[in-house]
């Protein structure tokens, strides 16, 4: 009966105890900083309305944009604020307090606030709160008494502690600099105003506070804490029920004696609650129930922790498919606040194959963690906090502390809050972070900690920090543990892991930021930016891009761009799931960055949507909870030699005894060449090595392009990749055309009205070095590398015909790609027959191959080195083949014309448009 009465009187009560402030308020700017000294919160002030939860931005109030789409590093650095407002800003509105909330202790909740509040009741300044990762909050009770009160808050988004960020000199407008995505224009904007929730709240001075809960899954046990604020009600009631209202656990709990005293219980877990984890997010409820009011907490009954280095949930090994979330939402500049706006982009997540999101240098609002939670997500969420200079102001450290013990106290309950990291890429005085680490491990074990998300400063960003609980890096003492150092510098081959480079690290390791591999800006993208952020950069590359006659190729651009992203994100998921040592991976990342000098390096566009590149089954072919795997040599294969491949399976989903393994190989027209089956393999957790092999001999007369695929049978779980077979033999002269590396002999072939195959040696070229990776990260942001985003063909067209490809780059090129340079056409009057897409900043149009009439003559010119060591170089005396053949048929005529004036001053060597090919970090 005593349950029943608290129930329903404590239901009714939190009605009644909380009073939105949602809806219009008044707003008036600050910017010559006098509000305080002309004391505006004593009267109503006159200002224009706005609408809270909301920002300045969303009202359209600041200073109104003046750039214009000009490709600059202005422009390029970001999307551009419509409106941008910096400085303290006054909002104010009338409250009635009800006679009921009387002898009530009430408070303010301001959720989300950028960077200082202020609050002021009928004038009277009540205090300051200073957050970037939760609630403003504030006690009111001494000065709200029954009627109608003014309320003011002043709002200052000015760069309190200018520590906690690092400056991106590149950027020329000072207040584009701040990089920490809590505080930053690259992502999410220094918006000003209130985004969540604003509500008072009433309830008895007694009421407890805090409610926290500690699953002990070693003992079986729930410890369950909570602040006692009086003794006036001794007795509460304590419940666990599961999300459908099933009460799991009910006893009366005594509060302590004394004032705001901390009251810590131990319960056995109810028999019937479930661990939560990615495949079962099971919740629960805590309540603590009084006469006045029912404090509520969801939790989920979990423990993470490593195992012999290995990282474990409920004591299960768990691989983290993660992805970046840098506080990117383009309509807003703001996150979504509200659990439904996480919930579709957790889905997205989920859709590609993702556990885990990364939240660099911020935390997001408790909506994000609700949606987590249910979706059995896991968290890593990290403070305000991208730094070089750590420990050199006290003040600064004083306040990343009192952040850090924040989110414990607001965040800490939710199961899918996993890690917690202090900062991103940190330097300066470690030790301060090595004592916040210790600190937070000792006040909360619910979640793992780090000191930083990897660190370029030595030995910190090598090896584990002492008090590291989890290491994120993305190399070792030992070298790379990711694919930025070696998928460019060597030969493509699979069957490597980072096993040399990891073993060593005896506390889960999780690879840092892999992939940053740029895609062609989408033109069609820009419509949808119908928000407070103009796209001015898309613009202004599309208007170049306009002017240079090359619109209509920009949409091939970003799909052939996308494309070798694509095989490049495959491969680094894929290495990183054949390293035992590994715990996961943190993609940067699978959505488009709009800052940084527009780093687009998503398969996904800013707004979550695909580009087209590769669907969300085809991704998660490579990426999910279980993945067929083989380690092979290469990717090119001769006539004679055999395709040797050992199949494993990356297993963190459950044991799967007595599985069949199925695989096979096919060609380009689907037909099956060999196939085969593994019968009752055991898929046990983790990376399962050596369950087979597949051997399949090479007799070609012909080029061809197969592919390998292995399945587990009776499930989803498949995946595929490609190989290239070619003839030992091809021709590589012709009669019919005149094969040279010299101008000038090409020049007297071409007066006589013959075909010419011009190939020079490529380190006589002016051009640019020919790469097989894209720019990374951005052309802008890192301008001194190689800034060239794949090839781009017609692999319809007749040159081809011998050699078998794709529209866009893909393994068979690499050899091809690096001994090349990249020829500026802007000037010439040619066909390229193999385009090089170029960074969206300069915007040339650049070829490797490309054709044209001499006058009488026809020629090819190729500036791939299609000329030495032919015999042990199968791809490059294919595709030489494939033009020749095409060049002695009656399918080669050149609709275009240059002179030989025309092609010695672009194609002679100079200084000039040559890029160093020097690794950016060096």
């Amino acid at each position: 009966m005593l349950l029943v009465l608290l129930l329903c009187y404590g239901c009714g009560q939190s009605q009644q105890n909380t009073i939105s402030l949602h809806g219009e308020w008044k707003v008036k700017l600050d910017s010559t900083n006098v509000g305080d000294s002309e004391n505006w919160a004593s009267t109503n002030f006159q200002g224009r309305t706005i609408n809270l939860p909301g920002t300045l931005d969303d009202a359209g109030i600041g200073t109104p944009n003046t750039l214009k789409p000009e490709l600059n590093n202005y422009v390029l650095s970001n999307l551009t604020r419509k409106h941008q407002y910096i400085g303290k800003a006054w909002y104010q509105k009338e409250i009635e307090i009800p006679k009921t909330w009387t002898s009530k202790e009430i408070k303010i909740a301001l959720e989300r606030v950028i960077w200082e509040s202020t609050v002021y009741i009928d004038g009277t300044e009540i205090g300051k709160r200073e957050s970037l990762v939760g609630n403003h909050e504030y006690n009111l009770t001494k000065v709200l008494t029954p009627g109608k009160h003014l309320l003011t808050i002043c709002i200052d988004n000015s760069n309190k502690y200018p520590l906690i960020n690092v400056a991106g000199s590149r950027y020329p407008d000072s207040v584009n600099q701040d990089m920490a995505h809590a505080y930053t224009n690259h992502t999410q904007i220094k918006w000003n105003g209130i985004i969540g929730d604003i509500s008072l709240r009433a309830t008895e001075p007694t009421t407890p506070l805090n409610l926290q809960i500690y699953p002990n899954t070693k003992n079986n046990s729930l410890e369950i804490t909570f602040e006692s604020q009086g003794n006036q009600e001794k007795e509460i009631l304590l419940e666990i029920a599961d999300k459908e209202g099933g009460i799991m656990h009910s006893e009366k709990v005594r509060q302590n004696n004394s004032d705001k005293k901390e009251v810590r219980l131990h319960i056995e877990k109810p028999q019937k609650m479930e661990f939560w984890d990615e495949f079962n997010p099971k919740l629960y409820e805590a309540r603590l129930i009084s006469k006045s009011d029912t404090l509520t907490r969801t939790f989920g009954y979990r423990k993470v922790a490593q195992d012999s280095g290995k990282l474990t949930i409920n004591d299960k090994r768990v691989f983290l498919r993660g992805n970046l979330e840098c506080s990117i939402f383009p309509l807003t500049g703001y996150p979504p606040m509200n659990k439904e706006g996480w919930a579709s982009l957790l889905e997205q997540a989920k859709a590609y194959g993702l556990n885990h999101l990364r939240f660099h240098s911020w935390c997001p609002p408790k909506a994000a963690f609700e949606a987590a939670d249910d979706a059995g997500f896991y968290l890593q969420v990290e403070l305000p906090h991208w730094s070089l200079r750590v420990g050199e102001d006290s003040k600064t450290t004083d306040f990343l502390r009192n952040e850090a013990e924040k989110m414990l106290r607001d965040y800490g309950n939710h199961p899918s809050f996993i890690f917690m990291a202090l900062g991103n890429e940190l330097q300066g005085d470690i030790s301060v972070l090595n004592k916040m680490t210790a600190e937070l491990k000792k006040k909360d074990n619910r979640h793992l900690y780090a000191t930083t998300a990897f660190s370029f400063q030595k030995p910190t960003g090598e090896r584990p920090e002492t008090e590291d609980e989890y290491f994120v890096a993305q190399w070792t003492d030992k070298g790379w543990i990711r694919g930025q150092g070696i998928f460019n510098d060597k030969p493509p081959h699979f069957n490597a892991d980072y096993s040399a480079n990891s073993d060593h690290i005896e506390i889960p390791l999780i690879s840092h930021e892999i992939g940053q591999y740029a895609v062609y800006p989408d033109m069609s993208e820009i419509s949808k930016y119908t928000g407070v952020l103009e796209p001015l950069n898309f613009i202004a590359i599309r208007n170049d891009l306009q002017k240079k006659g090359l619109l209509d190729l920009a949409d091939d651009f970003t799909n052939a761009s996308g494309k070798l992203a694509a095989l490049l994100y495959k491969e680094e998921i894929e290495r990183a799931l054949k390293t035992p040592s590994f715990d996961g991976f943190q993609l940067l990342q699978l959505q488009d960055f709009p800052g940084q000098g527009t780093a687009l390096v998503g398969l996904l566009n800013a707004f979550w949507e695909s580009k087209g590149a590769i669907s969300a089954e085809e991704f998660r072919k490579f990426n999910s909870e279980v993945v067929p795997l083989i380690r092979f040599e290469k990717a090119v294969y001769e006539s004679g030699e055999t395709f040797i491949a050992s199949v494993e399976v990356a297993n963190f989903f459950k044991e799967m005894p007595a599985q069949k393994l199925n695989w096979s190989i096919t060609d380009a027209s689907g037909d099956t060449l060999q196939h085969g089956s593994m019968n009752k393999v055991d898929l046990k957790l983790g990376n399962n090595l050596e369950l087979g092999k597949i051997e399949f001999p090479i007799t070609v007369d012909t080029a061809n392009k197969y592919k390998v695929a292995v399945a587990v049978e009776g499930t989803a779980y498949k995946n595929s990749w490609p190989i290239w077979a070619y003839p030992t033999n091809p021709a590589i002269t012709t009669e019919e055309v005149v094969v040279t590396s010299s101008i000038d002999q090409a020049a007297i072939a071409l007066k006589k009205g013959l075909k010419v195959f011009l190939n020079p040696n490529p380190k006589t070229l002016q051009g640019i070095e020919g790469r097989f990776v894209p720019v990374f990260w951005s052309p802008v942001h890192f301008p001194n590398q190689p800034s060239t985003m794949g090839l781009l063909m017609d692999d319809k067209h007749p040159a081809f015909a011998k050699f078998p490809t794709g529209t866009h780059s893909n393994w068979q090129w690499w050899e091809l790609c690096i001994n090349s340079k990249s020829i500026n056409i802007d000037s010439l009057n040619v066909e390229p027959i193999v385009r090089v897409i170029d960074n969206f900043v300069t915007n040339r149009s650049l070829s490797n191959v490309f054709e044209a009439k001499v006058g009488k003559g026809k020629l090819v010119v190729s500036s791939i080195d299609l000329f030495s060591n032919l015999k042990d170089r199968p791809v490059a005396r294919q595709l030489r083949h494939s033009i020749l053949q095409y060049m002695a048929s009656d399918a080669f005529v050149p609709s275009k014309s240059i002179t030989i004036g025309d092609l010695q001053k672009v194609t002679e060597k100079s200084g000039e448009n040559e890029f160093s090919t020097k690794d950016i970090y060096d």
